[in-house]
């Protein structure tokens, strides 16, 4: 039954890996892996044919409870107990998969009401060169910054939006959208809410914003910052590009009333969910209902347009930016989540499958380095939501606590490493839809500039970490 289990996880990952070629949303896969999985496991549990663990390491079985109760409560108590171990730990991981949907449906429906309001296009007010260097490291630091804040998925839409207004000739254009999916991916990786690997692991109390930042702001420096450097020098970023006149007449007209607004009170709500974590000790989820709740409020009574009729607000109110987020991701998110959950809890040679693959590759390999940056590569090819959230169940919070060392170099290289490819990233594929970049071009292109990127910061990192001994070490 196990390897059945094992069997299911393998076919739908594949699936999702080759959800292109196959012309399959990857979440139908996801869905079907993430309830089959739960189902095997159900179904091998109630016959007596696996053990299952839950989160404090105890070992639970249909006709051997861990309670040590069998013997007093009989076993048709024994088998209630049981089962009541079996539930608890299906709903404790289905809690723990909540928090990170709730959150993530807080964040996109911030951005989407945002960008009913317009409030992305004053971005565009910011860029007033026409040196393609220039150019260059301008949407490439707005891109590293606005990942933080805003997501890198998030940032990589609204920054190609803006390129298709500033770069007429998608030839030119897509150098520029390529080098911003690195930095991207680079901003998105130490900030908790900057990548939905990095929110997974501050949820789950692998680390806090503070660590991250302390932590992976130099590294991510680096990985951005040195492929921009290198490309700067390349044919494609010299000259003078020819930019699109606008008029700043009709540049304003394109905005509305309540543009800035939506957009500083945006950003500024998804920053104080960190903030709010910090001063309440609640979980992030709560903070992100209170921050969608405000922004909503305001919406609801803010006039974007001169003449603002009741026919008209629909056009800019949360019920539009709820119809407008992308479920089929929050749905991958549970499917995948959940089947990742389910191999977490099938005991393998007393421990969970995940925890025992975590002992086995630690025999195999003694650095735990060179398995994370094996993690990083890996990434480019396969999503790295499921990669994150195996790493989670393989390392326990008891030999790795919060902030270790270990969770800040996943959150790293799983943040960063999927730049190599243009598929290995969220960014990365919404780039490649929205601008139909080429994936052979990417690889010969922009693949070493990002490989050379994630190299040095993974240096930088270990360097940083032996020379000042930085966070809590294994």
């Amino acid at each position: 039954m196990i390897a059945a289990i094992v069997a299911c996880f393998v076919i739908g990952y594949i699936v999702i890996v080759f959800e292109h070629p196959l012309r399959l949303d990857k979440t139908v896969p996801a869905l079907l892996m993430g309830a089959i999985c739960w189902a095997l496991l159900s179904l091998g549990y109630n016959a007596g044919l696996l053990e299952i663990v839950n989160t404090e390491g105890e070992v639970f079985n249909m006709y051997n409870s861990l309670s040590g109760d069998a013997m007093e409560v009989g076993h048709a108590g024994a088998h209630e107990v049981a089962e009541e171990g079996f539930v608890g730990a299906l709903l404790h991981h289905l809690g723990k998969t909540a928090e990170i949907l709730i959150f993530l449906i807080g964040a996109m429906t911030i951005v989407e009401i945002v960008d009913l309001h317009r409030g992305f296009d004053i971005l565009k007010g910011w860029v007033k060169t026409r040196s393609k260097r220039r150019l260059l490291w301008i949407v490439g630091g707005l891109g590293f910054i606005l990942s933080a804040i805003i997501d890198n998925l998030t940032a990589t839409i609204v920054l190609v939006t803006l390129l298709r207004k500033l770069v007429p000739d998608r030839d030119q254009r897509i150098w520029y959208v390529a080098l911003i999916v690195i930095a991207a991916n680079a901003g998105g990786a130490w900030s908790p809410i900057g990548d939905v690997t990095t929110t997974m692991l501050w949820i789950g109390k692998r680390v806090s914003t503070a660590g991250l930042m302390e932590f992976l702001i130099v590294p991510s420096l680096i990985c951005f910052a040195l492929p921009f450097a290198v490309a700067s020098f390349l044919k494609p970023f010299q000259g003078e590009i020819n930019m699109v006149e606008v008029d700043e007449d009709d540049e304003e007209q394109g905005r509305l009333l309540s543009s800035k607004t939506m957009l500083f009170l945006g950003l500024g709500m998804i920053v104080f969910v960190p903030i709010f974590k910090t001063i309440t000790h609640l979980p992030p989820y709560l903070g992100m209902m209170l921050s969608l709740g405000v922004v909503w409020l305001v919406s609801e009574y803010i006039h974007p347009e001169e003449d603002f009729t009741e026919e008209r607000k629909v056009q800019y109110s949360a019920h539009k930016a709820l119809s407008r987020i992308e479920m089929s991701s929050i749905l991958f998110f549970l499917g995948i989540l959940m089947a990742v959950a389910a191999l977490e809890t099938v005991v393998v040679n007393g421990v969970g499958a995940l925890r025992a693959v975590a002992e086995s590759l630690r025999a195999v390999i003694p650095s735990e380095d060179v398995v994370i940056i094996i993690l990083g590569f890996l990434s480019a090819i396969i999503d790295n939501v499921p990669l994150v959230a195996a790493s989670m169940g393989m390392y326990d919070l008891q030999n790795y606590p919060i902030d270790a060392r270990l969770w800040h170099f996943i959150a790293y290289s799983a943040g960063t490493g999927g730049s190599m490819l243009i598929i290995g990233s969220a960014a990365g594929v919404a780039a490649m839809g929205m601008e139909r970049i080429d994936f052979i071009w990417y690889f010969k292109k922009i693949a070493w500039l990002a490989m050379i990127g994630f190299a040095a910061g993974a240096v930088a990192f270990i360097i940083i970490e032996s020379v000042f001994n930085i966070g809590v070490t294994h």
